[in-house]
């Protein structure tokens, strides 16, 4: 198995306007808004290598979720199932690449990343 790096930061929050000013004023994060056929998505440049995002949906409470780049969505979705994940999100393709999302109870949740190349 090859290292996992971090790639991308999402933030999902019930109030994204409020949760770009706090961290541009903590943190001098700029955002860019991204109009989705969906939807918008707030881009953040969060510095060095790391890129980010605010996405606004109904949640309880605002989370962070990291991204790891996989070399294949598929087979790193089916491993994290075999090693007893939940699948909160089948792989997806979107614009940039695929993406999914699996959870533990003792691990959190994590989303996996495949760019396109």
């Amino acid at each position: 198995m090859t290292y996992a790096p971090v790639v991308h930061l999402e933030l999902h929050t019930g109030d994204r306007q409020r949760a770009r000013a706090f961290y541009a004023e903590l943190c001098g994060w700029r955002s860019e808004r991204i109009d989705i056929g969906s939807g918008s998505y707030l881009a953040l440049d969060l510095g060095r290598r790391l890129d980010g995002g605010i996405v606004e949906c109904q949640t309880a409470r605002a989370l962070w979720l990291p991204y790891v780049e996989v070399d294949e969505i598929a087979a790193a979705t089916g491993r994290a199932r075999r090693s007893g994940a939940a699948v909160l999100l089948e792989p997806r393709e979107g614009p940039a690449g695929w993406r999914s999302v699996v959870a533990t109870s003792a691990g959190g949740e994590v989303g996996l990343w495949q760019p396109k190349r």
